[in-house]
C-alpha cells in the first residue's frame, strides 16, 4: 500500500513527469533528497514509470491499431507472447466480446499486414483478430489521480 505521501508524489509526476524534486518536495511537505529517494523506490517497484507519452502518427508511425484477439484455450500464453512483440506497446485481458486488446504501431499498412499475418494470427491459440485503425489521436492521458 502506498502512504498519502507517495501518493501526491504520484500526482505531481503526472501532472508533469519533469517537475523538479525540490517543487515536488513544496507540494507534499518533504526535502528535494527524499522526493528522490521516494521517486527511485517507486521506479524500482514497477509502481510507476517516467516516459514521454507521443503521438505515434505525428513521429514517422503511418499506422497505429487496437486489435481485439478471441482465443482458443488459455489467455496468458497469448498475452505474453503478444507482449515480446516490439510494435506492440499495450496488451490487456478483458472480458467482453473479446478475450485481449493489443495495441500496434506501424510504419505503414503493409507492416500491420505483416503483423497482423504474419506474427499475431500465427500464435497458437489465436482463433480471431479484428482491427480497429486508429485516424486521429483526441485524447490521451494519464493523469487520473491515484486512490
Amino acid at each position: 500500500m502506498l502512504d498519502e505521501v507517495s501518493k501526491g508524489i504520484i500526482e505531481q509526476l503526472q501532472q508533469d513527469g519533469r517537475r523538479p524534486y525540490a517543487a515536488i518536495g513544496k507540494a507534499v511537505g518533504l526535502s528535494e533528497a527524499a522526493v528522490r529517494q521516494r521517486v527511485q523506490r517507486l521506479l524500482d517497484n514497477n509502481v510507476m514509470q517516467i516516459v514521454a507519452v507521443t503521438d505515434p502518427l505525428e513521429l514517422g508511425f503511418a499506422r497505429q491499431a487496437m486489435i481485439g484477439i478471441t482465443v482458443e484455450g488459455p489467455l496468458e500464453p497469448v498475452a505474453d507472447e503478444l507482449a515480446t512483440m516490439d510494435e506492440i506497446d499495450y496488451v490487456v485481458i478483458t472480458a467482453g466480446g473479446f478475450d485481449l486488446l493489443a495495441e500496434v504501431v506501424c510504419v505503414s499498412d503493409e507492416h500491420l499486414l505483416d503483423v497482423l499475418s504474419n506474427q499475431i494470427r500465427m500464435i497458437s491459440g489465436v482463433r480471431a483478430t479484428e482491427s480497429f485503425v486508429y485516424l486521429k489521436l483526441r485524447k490521451q492521458t494519464y493523469a487520473w489521480g491515484v486512490r
